[in-house]
């Protein structure tokens, strides 16, 4: 059902096109506000810090969309009830206030957008604030400064709120900039790349998180902190140029990590990147990446009937949310909409749109543990050794998988229960005859090296599993070595296809493939011992993508107690690009491996353990 107050075929083409699309998303949540007050509510269920944060949480996300609005020279329908919301929101003595900040208390997060709107809008907003109540204001935000929070990217949350403060004159506390910022130096791996945390992700988060946040700084207080803002540009700089391998032509972005509900925020790096003129590439290609983008996120269907954004991904899915998603979480996806404070004049909005650059293939990101293949019309990658310790719902299948994709995305587990709840795509699963599955989780072990990824995991304390991830061409190898001391079933899938219209199956032993109206997925069997192929069909509402059942080709085979060898390719593209000749081989000779493409030329030479 198309939502009545979003334009879904707005060409987004122009600034006019952004401006009128952030204006509906806006106007869409116009009739939820709570009268005379300083909340939104969205929708009735909740988050781990409750609802009546989670309320604050949905008024103040919408700011990311409104701040670049009035920035560029708008206003919103409702700037008149926004302005007093913060009011009432910062007033202690009012009945709307948004209370004393906790330890790791989410509102921390919240006031990130507040010091980016007195810093690009203090000339329109603050005028309206008595000296009291700009008082307030601070004295509310300057509880960021202080915060229990935890060690990861929400140290630049205090940091923003500083900048809000020095850009509209309000006193500055320098020594919790240089605070935050040296711990999360702590994390910072070199070549463009933070993790989230000492240990943690390296996913969205280090795109919309450190270097958008990073780049809003550079710019802000170029002059106040020179060396610093340098050195955040040149980080940032060097990052595009991996982070351009994670947009497809059609201008998806890879599905990977936790926090997809954010949607198009994926973008949010590039809309800065713009804002701040960092020279990396040039206004017409930003200016793709950007628009395409949010282009396809429109033939999405991200909206309720209502016109709002809602917690999923493709569609509303609630299944795959994390326990910080509340109804209003979703709006962090107007980060991408900075570009708006650029005006119609600017480099940007002038640039005539281009297409991508020509970009190498396979791309590897060591320090992210990532091999990106830019196949014809189907961008994957190869991933080891990453893992959430928060264990949010889904790690696993965010995470751990062996293959993410902007074509066929993945599917999230269900239940440990039967191959259909257990997330078998792009997955290797092992159970003990007892249909309760485990895959990849805790990497003990990663090395990256040109095409390939190597990882060792351990299913049970005494089962070993060495992988191997290779990109061949548009093929995906992988080879795992399994030392078990107990008798295993193992199931290994390829890459999910959409259930309806019913894709056809051709199952024998050594492969398994589906055949859809215009995709092809595919898993053969390389091992010395040939694997049964099967196709299992998962849940409704477990592929992030579509909603109807996924159809998974896999690999089915027993492993009696001792040291196994499994080799498979997997191929999933356009099903015209199909060809099976492409096939690699495959070779054995003692302890070595080689795998060849068709044309002879040897794609990898791997020594297994003995």
């Amino acid at each position: 059902m198309q939502p009545e107050n979003i334009t879904l075929t707005n060409p987004l083409l122009q600034r006019s096109d952004l401006v009128k699309w952030v204006h509906e998303v806006l106007d869409a949540v116009n009739p939820f506000f709570k009268k005379d007050a300083s909340r939104v509510d969205l929708a009735n269920f909740t988050t781990h810090y409750g609802q009546s944060v989670a309320s604050m949480e949905a008024f103040s996300r919408l700011l990311w969309g409104v701040t670049p609005l009035l920035a560029g020279g708008q206003e919103p329908a409702q700037f008149s009830f926004y302005v007093q919301a913060i009011k009432d929101g910062t007033n202690p003595t009012h009945a709307d206030y948004w209370g004393e900040i906790g330890d790791y208390d989410q509102r921390v997060v919240e006031m990130a957008v507040y010091g980016l709107l007195l810093a690009l809008a203090h000339n329109t907003l603050l005028p309206h604030f008595s000296e009291q109540e700009k008082t307030q204001l601070w004295q509310w935000l300057k509880r960021s400064e202080t915060a229990v929070i935890p060690d990861n990217n929400w140290h630049f949350f205090p940091i923003l709120v500083q900048v809000g403060f020095q850009q509209c004159g309000m006193p500055v506390n320098r020594d919790a900039i240089e605070r935050h910022f040296a711990a999360m130096e702590h994390y910072w791996l070199g070549d463009g790349w933070y993790s989230d945390g000492p240990g943690r992700p390296r996913d969205y988060y280090i795109s919309m998180g450190f270097h958008f946040y990073g780049l809003l700084y550079a710019t802000l207080m170029a002059d106040v902190d020179p060396e610093r803002c340098a050195t955040l540009r040149q980080r940032a700089t060097v990052f595009a140029s991996d982070f351009i391998h994670f947009f497809a032509d059609d201008g998806a972005a890879i599905a990977f990590g936790r926090s997809l509900t954010y949607r198009f925020a994926q973008a949010a790096f590039w809309s800065a990147a713009a804002w701040a003129e960092l020279d990396v590439f040039s206004p017409g290609v930003l200016k793709g990446i950007v628009l395409r983008h949010l282009r396809w996120w429109l033939q999405q269907q991200p909206y309720d009937r209502d016109g709002i954004l809602s917690v999923g991904y493709s569609y509303p899915n609630l299944i795959m949310a994390e326990d910080y998603n509340a109804p209003g979480s979703p709006y962090w996806g107007l980060k991408t909409a900075l570009v708006l404070a650029l005006g119609e004049d600017s480099a940007f909005w002038q640039a005539e749109e281009l297409p991508l650059p020509e970009r190498g293939t396979p791309h590897t990101i060591p320090h992210a543990a990532q091999i990106l293949v830019h196949q014809h019309h189907h961008l994957w990658m190869l991933t080891s050794g990453q893992l959430e310790l928060n264990n949010f719902v889904n790690t696993e299948a965010k995470y751990c998988k062996f293959a993410y994709s902007t074509r066929f995305a993945f599917t999230i587990e269900r239940g440990r229960f039967g191959l259909p709840h257990a997330s078998p795509d792009s997955m290797l699963l092992l159970s003990e005859h007892d249909n309760y599955w485990r895959g990849r989780r805790e990497c003990q072990d990663v090395v990256v090296s040109g095409n390939q990824i190597y990882s060792r995991w351990l299913p049970w304390h005494d089962v070993t599993v060495d992988s191997w991830l290779v990109a061949s061409g548009d093929w995906q190898i992988r080879l795992h070595q399994i030392h078990t001391a107990r008798s295993l079933d193992s199931a290994e899938g390829g890459f999910s296809l959409c259930n309806r219209p019913l894709p056809v199956q051709h199952c024998a032993t050594g492969q398994s493939q589906l055949t859809g109206e215009t995709d092809r997925s595919a898993i053969f069997c390389l091992s010395p011992r040939p694997r049964q192929g099967e196709v299992v069909l998962t849940p409704p509402n477990s592929n992030l993508l579509f909603a109807d059942r996924a159809a998974v080709p896999l690999l089915r085979g027993a492993l009696p107690a001792g040291k196994h060898l499994l080799i498979s390719a997997v191929w999933a593209g356009d099903r015209a690009d199909f060809n099976r000749a492409s096939l690699p081989q495959v070779s054995i000779n003692d302890r070595i491996v080689s795998i060849c493409t068709a044309a002879g030329d040897t794609a990898v030479t791997l020594t297994v353990l003995p």
